[in-house]
């Protein structure tokens, strides 16, 4: 592998990276990039494999020998971050840590939401000490959640201002963190993820930790969430693209909670997994910041989401779209008491353009027509067995 350089023009040096979650849905992704384009070695911990287990199982005697070319650079270790003493090992082996372990799914928020605290909060508490004590890089994934409600969602709805950008466009070193109020348990894991950020930017100002922190705006593409009572627990509440993915599947209208309304950004994941490659080996740009990870330009309301995903599944499936392809359910009946919910996420992209000069590059409509044709391909069988499975009379 011929010698590459940073953005400086400096030699990018092999390193040992400790990734923590390097099972989810991201790990798995920056774990293929990580293999495939540097020479970098990867301690991988989770409590699950399904989704790298490609890198980790030798291929055919055929393809290369059954050998990959990245033999050795990548070893799986079982652990719960909760309770083991062997992590801490790991992190002393390695040059950086990347924490993306968390409880991330928004049905657990206001259901679960002690799990949810301890999950984000305490449970990283031990790696953020451990790389604070023995000197260690930490890359930490947090979530565009923090930042709460905008300021224009207080704003009277007819109010011209809604419209100034200054209103809503969300600003790492600007933007305020708003929640709401206590009983509204839904902002028990924004909450838990800011005060994880300040602890981890306190252990940088008084211990000289070096961090950088990452904050998503929902990444979207293969191997995403999970699919209910496939890959997941049958009666598991999936993010917004997963739930809508799950309805198309099966052939069912989509869901809007209350009307579809809320506005989000959708990043594709191999964009945003070039945004954290560049974090990982630039630590003299990346160190001590706080990057927005989205894409603006993909802005949409939930239920405009739902209707190109109903276009693109026709495409990709050649089946004929759903004759009603939505109906309004309630935040209360879809997720239960104490949801709520912020207005808009449209990140500002100024900090990661200036440092890192990174811009993300796919539309909406083709990270929507990857994504779908992964999951009619990976699930579509499966489901059609499911639904056709007689049950059994008692």
């Amino acid at each position: 592998m011929a010698t590459r350089v940073d953005l400086d023009g400096n030699p990018i040096m092999p390193m040992t990276i400790c990734m923590i979650g390097a099972g989810g849905f991201i790990g798995s992704h920056l774990c293929e990039k990580l293999m495939a384009e540097t020479p970098h070695t990867v301690l991988a911990v989770d409590v699950y494999n399904d989704k790298i287990k490609h890198l980790l199982d030798p291929p055919p005697l055929e393809q290369h020998g059954g050998r990959h070319p990245w033999d050795g650079r990548i070893q799986f270790h079982r652990l719960n971050i909760k309770n083991d003493s062997r992590l801490e090992g790991l992190i002393k082996m390695s040059d950086l840590t990347i924490n993306l372990a968390a409880i991330c799914t928004p049905a657990d928020y206001n259901t679960r939401p002690l799990d949810t605290i301890y999950s984000n909060f305490i449970d990283a508490l031990p790696v953020v000490k451990y790389c604070s004590e023995n000197g260690k890089r930490l890359i930490h994934f947090s979530t565009c959640e923090v930042y709460g409600k905008t300021i224009g969602s207080f704003l009277p709805k007819d109010s011209p201002l809604r419209q100034d950008p200054n209103f809503y466009v969300l600003k790492e070193d600007a933007s305020p963190c708003i929640f709401g109020p206590i009983e509204k348990q839904r902002w028990s894991y924004a909450c838990a993820k800011q005060l994880i950020e300040r602890l981890i930017y306190a252990e940088g100002a008084e211990n000289g930790l070096e961090f950088t922190i990452v904050r998503p705006f929902n990444w979207i593409g293969p191997r995403m969430d999970f699919i209910p009572g496939i890959d997941g627990p049958s009666e598991g509440v999936p993010r917004v693209l997963a739930c809508f993915s799950n309805n198309l599947l099966r052939g069912e209208p989509l869901k809007l909670v209350d009307g579809g309304q809320s506005q989000r950004t959708f990043v594709y994941i191999k964009d945003a997994i070039e945004a954290v490659l560049l974090m990982i080996e630039n630590p003299n740009r990346a160190n001590g910041q706080i990057f927005n990870v989205g894409n603006p330009n993909n802005e949409v309301t939930v239920r405009q989401l739902a209707e190109m995903m109903t276009q693109v599944y026709a495409k990709v499936s050649g089946e004929p779209a759903l004759v009603q392809p939505t109906i309004d359910v309630s935040s209360k009946e879809f997720y239960g008491e104490g949801y709520d919910d912020s207005d808009k996420r449209i990140p500002d992209m100024t900090i990661i353009n200036k440092q890192l000069g990174w811009n993300p590059k796919t539309p909406l409509w083709d990270l929507l027509e990857s994504t779908l044709t992964y999951q009619h391909r990976t699930y579509a069988e499966a489901i059609k067995r499911a639904i056709a499975k007689p049950v059994a009379s008692s």
